[in-house]
Order: structure tokens, then sequence, then C-alpha cells
């Protein structure tokens, strides 16, 4: 039953911003930004994990939980480290989720060898 919850939540998380997309002259970017600041701003009024709990990867996966991944990160840098700490958490806390993307892309243009468009 957890994938459905997830597979539903983070279907409808895209199903949003498609609309968003659709119905206002918001560029791509500019939602993306929206989503990921939309998380950081749910997860420091702690209204994101008890979603993160019941939703699963289908909340932690969208970039509202990367905003949230950030958030979290800089809250214990700062925590540890004091004002540096704004700087180097959201770094520490992403670092695996973006190497892992990095490395994996890497290899997909291996197997597939992608074309430039001309």
């Amino acid at each position: 039953m957890s994938y459905v919850t997830a597979f539903w939540v983070g279907g409808l998380i895209c199903a949003l911003c498609q609309i968003l997309l659709e119905k206002t002259k918001l560029m791509p970017g500019r939602v993306m930004v929206i989503l990921v600041c939309s998380g950081a701003l749910l997860g420091a009024f702690n209204i994101y994990q008890p979603f993160v709990e019941f939703a699963g990867a289908g909340a932690s996966v969208p970039l509202l939980g990367f905003g949230n991944v950030l958030w979290k990160g800089v809250k214990e840098a700062v925590d540890e480290n004091g004002f540096l700490g704004i700087f180097m958490g959201g770094f520490k806390a992403s670092a695996v989720g973006i190497s892992a993307a990095l490395i994996f892309s890497y290899l997909a243009s291996l197997i597939f060898q992608p074309k430039m468009k001309e």
C-alpha cells in the first residue's frame, strides 16, 4: 500500500506543477525554484516531515523533498558550526543525492550514447 500512496502523492505533486506551468506564464526554472523554496519553508515549519512519513518516496523524491533536505542540513550545520553552517549545511546534506544523480546520468550516457540536436 505504501507504493500506491507514494505513486499518487508524487503524481499529484507533478500534476499540480504541470497545471502551474500551463495556466501561468511561469517558466520551468521558476517553478523548480518555487518547489525547492516551498519544501524548505514547509520543513522550517515542521509540516513537511509528517508528510514524508505519510507519503514516503512520493514526497521525498520531488523537488519539494530536495528543499526539505537542504533545510534540514542547514539547520543541523547551524546547530553544530554556528553562522558558518548556513553555507555548508545544504551541501553536506544533499551531497549523496547529487553525486548519485551525476554518476547514474553519466553511466546512462555511456550506455545510450546521446547525440546533440542539430
